[in-house]
């Protein structure tokens, strides 16, 4: 699969094998990119997390493999495999990781024209 583009579609997929585990990375591989947002799948390496950040849209993110801890506004929450959380647009998050995981993340960015 052609990692630097979305996924083909009209073809099924699984969502969790169209991204490995690389060592000490995290990989991203977008499923679609629109004006109105983008969903990707993740992969981080034990260790691998994002630094904290603040975006302006309401964020969807799904773990599909291992867990992690989603920090939002200073909140833990600790997401295992087929668990998901919205992130509320505005508000500081932080992405750790609890061993490797994947997860599918989804930005919503219309109704904030």
């Amino acid at each position: 699969m052609n990692e630097s583009s979305e996924v083909e579609k009209s073809k099924s997929f699984i969502t969790v094998e169209i991204i490995e585990y690389i060592p000490n990375a995290v990989v991203i591989k977008t499923i679609l990119k629109k004006s109105t947002g983008n969903i990707s799948v993740m992969s981080f390496d034990s260790g691998e997390g994002l630094t904290e950040k603040t975006t302006p849209f309401d964020t969807f993110v799904q773990i599909i493999d291992g867990d992690a801890e989603i920090v939002i506004s200073g909140n833990s929450n600790l997401l295992k495999t087929g668990q998901s959380i919205v992130i509320p647009a505005h508000a500081s998050n932080l992405v750790k990781p609890n061993g490797r995981f994947k997860m599918i993340q989804t930005v919503i960015k219309s109704g904030y024209e």
